[in-house]
Order: C-alpha cells, then structure tokens, then sequence
C-alpha cells in the first residue's frame, strides 16, 4: 500500500530542505541565488524554511541558476515526488516520472492550463527540450518570440533554452502532458 500523501506543509518543508542542500552544495549564499534567480531573499528564505508555497515559475528560476532539472527539486532521494502538484501562473503541473538515461534526464509531467493567463517561463540550461501533446483544449505555447497554437491531439517540440510561453486558447483549461529533456554529461 503506498504511503499518505505528504501534507502540504511538510511537502513545502521538503522542497525547502532541498533548495537548502542544492543551494549550499553549489556554494552559494542565500542572496547571490535569489538575485540570480529574479526573486526577493525573502522569498527564497521562506521557501527554503517551508513558509512559502513554491509556484512553477518561482522553482524553475531557483533550478535554471542551480543548474538542475526541476525535478531533482520536487524529488527526495528515493525519487518520489513532493508536492505532487505545483502550481504556476496559468499552469498546473505534477510531476508524474524522472527517466535517467544515458546522457539525458527526461520529466514527464500532467499540466492544466487554465484560461485567462498566460504562464511565461524562463529559459531552460543550453539543450534543454520540451515536448508537448495536447489532449483536450486549444493550447498556444512554444518560444515566447514564436508560440505556436495547438490542438487537442497536436504535439510540438522545442529547445526550450529560451523564454517560452503556455496559454489556453478560449475558455476550456488545457489537459496536456509535458517530456522536457535535460543533457547531461555520460559518465
């Protein structure tokens, strides 16, 4: 039987005690990753303490400057997910599966995007891939410069090492699923 669903205080706990361990392995003191990052010190110390409620655009900022996938964040060392789902502007996501294979980190994630907003998210490390298929909705996403509107049943692909967007078109929340593809050196 799988174990209780983590509250979402102590998944918030969780998330912080790894932004921690990421933050300090790197070298970094608490202000040089939150200026990095785009966000307040006061935001990152109250994530890192499990006081704030983590959004998409908030972790993919602090992962982008520690230089991880998302999901090294959202996972503990046994590889389950914490918080199951993460909100964003317009995007919810729950991260479903990491793959590791050779030379490549692979995240698949369940995402709603809801109408009325857009989501923006930073530029991902050089390489990085996504790779989106709509199941229900009309969904423009893609690089902020060239989104691309897609229906349900229609999949695209990008490098996502620039800005890029997610959007519901109309007033039907998107269901999607999301592969996004980090490089990383074979040992």
């Amino acid at each position: 039987m799988a174990p209780p669903p983590a509250s979402p205080d102590s998944a918030n706990a969780a998330v912080g005690q790894r932004l921690r361990h990421l933050r300090e392995r790197r070298g970094l003191s608490l202000s040089a990753l939150a200026r990095a990052a785009g966000i307040g010190k006061a935001t990152l110390s109250g994530l890192e303490n499990g006081t704030r409620n983590p959004t998409l655009e908030t972790l993919y900022a602090i992962a982008t400057q520690l230089d991880v996938p998302l999901a090294e964040v959202l996972t503990d060392p046994a590889g389950r997910s914490a918080p199951a789902v993460v909100p964003g502007a317009a995007v919810r996501g729950t991260l479903l599966e990491v793959f590791h294979d050779p030379g490549v980190t692979s995240e698949l994630y369940r995402l709603e995007v809801h109408p009325g907003r857009t989501q923006t998210s930073p530029a991902h490390p050089r390489g990085v891939t996504e790779h989106i298929t709509v199941y229900s909705g009309t969904l423009r996403t893609g690089p902020a410069d060239d989104p691309q509107v897609l229906r349900a049943g229609e999949h695209f692909s990008w490098t996502s090492d620039v800005p890029h967007v997610y959007a519901a078109v109309g007033d039907e929340i998107v269901q999607a699923s999301l592969l996004i593809r980090y490089p990383r050196p074979v040992p």
